[in-house]
């Protein structure tokens, strides 16, 4: 299993990940080999001591009536007693989308809403509940994770399609939507953002159009396309003595980092590297406070040996210093 989300739910520590399965298919850039098709959630109230339960599955692709495949990362979000599923998949037409499943209780069963979220895109959504109770979805991934289908480069930069952009000092997006050349972009371009939206109440739609999620150096200019540090996929959000921090994963420079600001829409302060990287190719987390102690949740690919698409989780202890800044977790 791997892309773990944990939550607190009721006293209890629930980790919803993605269930990696060896379906024989090719390595691509799309990402083709992830091909998880169900999602389980684990629960236990020790994390250190105790024994987790595995609920088993609480949803499948099959239920999905506008899903065909490739069910990656998800995360649960409590609203009026009520738990909201928000996940991505690919529908029949080859294109990610957030969808929606509610379920009584944490453990499910989930129960599938016939179509995806209007206006979603992309994947790994990450839902965050603010002190006020407003629920905001941090989402998007490049690459296999077709964010840069969505969106141009701003401030005049234009993607830059071609097959061997990379080998001329540009730096690759990842496929276009024609599937038959790359998108490449100049190394001092803004780098692609990630969005956040503010959900809806009752039925967890968007409630507005997606804003991006600028991530901008010590100097208060954006994060380049070029640097190792920048936004590529695995958004979570969490909240530590009134700091929005925004974490996230780099892909193929293979951190995970943080940002953080003052409100849920940005913009974000680099601040550095969580961890650094693991054996596997994709590294994804989530953080969470329990019984009060904070921890880091993420996957890797030593018990596999190495096979990229078959991921376990891990867990660690995180550590905050005087000045809110996060000690670097060591893989051990």
């Amino acid at each position: 299993m791997a892309d773990p989300s944990a939550n607190v739910f009721n006293g209890r520590l629930y980790v919803y990940p993605s269930h990696d399965w060896d379906a024989g298919e090719c390595f691509d850039d799309d990402g083709g080999h992830f091909q998880m098709k169900d999602y389980h959630v684990l629960s236990w109230d020790d994390i250190e001591n105790g024994e987790v339960t595995d609920h088993g599955v609480i949803l499948d692709v099959k239920d999905v009536p506008w899903a065909e495949k490739q069910m990656w990362d998800n995360d649960v979000i409590e609203k009026d007693g009520k738990y909201f599923l928000i996940f991505s998949a690919k529908d029949f037409g080859g294109e990610f989308h957030l969808g929606v499943a509610v379920a009584d209780k944490p453990e499910g069963p989930f129960i599938p809403q016939p179509h995806p979220i209007r206006g979603s895109f992309s994947i790994d959504p990450c839902v965050f509940k603010d002190d006020d109770g407003q629920i905001y979805c941090f989402f998007g991934g490049l690459w296999g994770g077709q964010l840069q289908w969505a969106q141009s480069l701003y401030h005049g930069f234009a993607a830059i399609p071609g097959k061997y952009g990379d080998d001329n000092g540009l730096i690759d997006l990842g496929p276009a939507p024609d599937h038959k050349t790359q998108l490449f972009a100049k190394p001092d371009a803004p780098a692609l953002p990630s969005f956040v939206v503010h959900m809806s109440d009752d039925v967890m739609q968007f409630a507005e159009a997606p804003r991006p999620v600028i991530i901008l150096d010590k100097n208060g200019e954006p994060l380049k396309a070029s640097d190792p540090h920048r936004f590529f996929e695995a958004s979570w959000m969490h909240k530590y003595n009134g700091k929005y921090y925004f974490s996230y994963s780099t892909g193929d420079s293979h951190f995970l980092c943080y940002a953080t600001g003052d409100n849920p829409y940005g913009p974000f302060t680099y601040q550095g590297v969580i961890l650094d990287p693991v054996v596997g190719w994709t590294t994804h987390h989530s953080i969470v406070e329990y019984k009060g102690q904070w921890y880091l949740f993420y996957h890797d690919c030593v018990p596999s040996n190495d096979i990229t698409h078959l991921r376990s989780l891990k867990v660690q202890r995180l550590f905050y210093n005087e000045d809110g800044t996060i000690q670097k977790v060591k893989n051990d």
